[in-house]
């Protein structure tokens, strides 16, 4: 148990470090092209902290580990909203672009829906396997592609010339922020399979299911550099980069995550049932709803306060039913 433990930390630094050396060196590129915070948020930066979602799943995936795979993905997402938004807020109320609250965060909603329905595919269908099959990852993938195809488009109309500088630092160059790509795959691939290897056998010392590791310790772990990321840009005044972080990010698991991850292998829900799958569409719900209410377009501290106790809430109702 205690080389699971110490796996589990290495495996984790591994993965904090690559994400983060990932995000410094495509963000750096990216803003060397002139790309708006919020495209950078919805698109560079949310690739990189969803990284380690990436890389655990489709290992997961891989090794059999399918309830922590998709646990990973729900649980990530439920932590994005409610803990990362929520937090954020505290910190600083955060003011949401008019087109984030008609167009992307909608599309974040619509990802929760599509994972709810694929979570009671079973019952639909009659077959009573509730998965996320290889035909389903594919149209996920499909469906990803069409969001970056807007998500870029967009861009034409958010190009900025001051991103590199904003902070006072002088611009990475490019060949740095390749070495910072490669350097940080490097580490995410080796970090997500002694991360899996640990969490998995963890998971079976205690007597506990994979679906609850993955929904919280491996949900909380690997999106550590979404809460990093929204929390400096937002204090930074950055409002734009803190929301694209995370809408990206929840789009980005669930379309791109799991589109991927079940195109390699079909990825059974087991256990992890309606109260997550629900839960992360309230969530969601909740953060857009939250832009239109008390202050408009403004999640508030008091906003802020509500989503980070729903999270503690729900913790402990999962942990009651394990």
């Amino acid at each position: 148990m205690i080389l699971d433990i110490v796996w589990l930390i290495l495996g984790l630094g591994l993965i904090l470090g690559g994400a983060n050396a990932l995000t410094d060196g495509s963000a750096a590129i990216a803003r060397r092209m002139g790309i708006s915070d919020l495209v950078v948020g919805l698109t560079v930066v949310a690739f990189g902290t969803s990284a380690p979602e990436l890389v655990i799943s489709v290992l997961g995936a891989t090794d059999g580990h399918t309830e922590l795979a998709i646990g990973n993905v729900v649980g990530s997402n439920i932590f994005n909203v409610l803990v990362i938004i929520g937090v954020t807020a505290m910190v600083r109320p955060i003011i949401v672009e008019r087109s984030v609250m008609t167009m992307e965060i909608p599309m974040m909603v619509l990802s929760a829906v599509i994972l709810l329905l694929l979570g009671n595919s079973g019952s639909l269908s009659g077959t009573g396997i509730n998965e996320v099959s290889r035909l389903s990852g594919i149209f996920l993938l499909i469906f990803f592609l069409l969001f970056m195809r807007y998500t870029f488009a967009s861009a034409k109309n958010g190009a900025t010339d001051d991103t590199d500088t904003a902070d006072g630092k002088a611009p990475m160059s490019v060949g740095r922020s390749i070495i910072y790509i490669i350097l940080g795959l490097a580490a995410l691939i080796w970090g997500g399979d002694r991360f899996v290897a640990g969490a998995s056998a963890i998971a079976i010392g205690l007597g506990v299911s994979e679906a609850v590791v993955g929904l919280t310790i491996v949900a909380a772990g690997t999106s550590l550099p979404e809460l990093a990321t929204s929390i400096v840009a937002a204090v930074k005044g950055k409002p734009g980069l803190a929301v694209g972080n995370v809408i990206g990010s929840n789009i980005f698991n669930v379309l791109m995550v799991l589109g991927v991850s079940a195109t390699v292998s079909p990825l059974p829900f087991g256990s992890i049932g309606n109260f997550d799958l629900l839960t992360l569409l309230g969530a969601s719900l909740a953060f857009w709803l939250f832009g239109w209410t008390i202050k408009h377009r403004t999640i508030t501290r008091l906003e802020g306060g509500i989503l980070a106790a729903a999270y503690i809430a729900y913790i402990a109702l999962l942990i009651s039913k394990a």
